[in-house]
Order: structure tokens, then sequence, then C-alpha cells
């Protein structure tokens, strides 16, 4: 079992930036795929970005150019770099980290946290 916490969610103004932080438990971070999804109030769960154990990214393309995920293996934790941040981001963010064993694969969420974008 893998704990995942997010934190560093927030009110930020149009324009803003926020980092969000991904925690996860174990020493085994470095062979995890990770990535962050959000969800609107109404709306379904859906993807941000993903970042595989061997550092290949995927965002989806309303996030392009203003979002950045990264990873610090050391330190079990991974990262969502949020620039110019609208008000159309205004989500709860999750964070899942991916174990894959052979042909199955683990997934771990976190709680979310809320982005509100706002002026």
């Amino acid at each position: 079992q893998v704990q995942v916490v997010e934190s560093g969610g927030g009110l930020v103004q149009p324009g803003g930036s926020l980092r969000l932080s991904c925690a996860a438990s174990g020493n085994l971070f470095s062979l995890y795929s990770m990535g962050w999804y959000r969800q609107a109030p109404g709306k379904q769960r859906e993807l941000v970005a993903t970042l595989n154990n061997r550092g290949s990214t995927n965002y989806a393309d309303n996030v392009k150019g203003r979002f950045t995920i990264s990873r610090d293996n050391a330190k079990n934790t991974g990262y969502l770099q949020m620039n110019s941040l609208k008000p159309e981001d205004t989500a709860v963010y999750y964070c899942n980290v991916r174990r894959t064993i052979g042909l199955v694969e683990y997934d771990y969420w976190g709680q979310g946290t809320q982005v509100t974008v706002s002026s």
C-alpha cells in the first residue's frame, strides 16, 4: 500500500502561479509512474499531466506550456508547477501514483487539494 498526500493548493489570482506537491510513502517512488488529475464541480475527473519512471511526460492540451510536472525521487515527491493560471483551472487536484508489477497496475490516489483561481 502506498500513501499519497497532496499539498500546495490554495486561492490565486488569474495569471498567478502555484506549485503542488505529491508525497508518496515508502522508498520505491523511483519505480512508479505518477500523474496529476483534476475534477471541477459537476465535471468528470480529467488528466492534467503524467510522468513515468523513465522521465517521459504527457500533458493535457489545455495546460501545455503553462504547467510542468516533475519529480524528486530522492524525496519521494512529485510536483506540478502551474503558471499563468486561469479561472477554468479551478478544481480539486489529485495525485496518482501507479506501480506496475508485470501486467498488473496498482493505482494509489491522494485525497486531493483545492485550487481556486479567482480575482
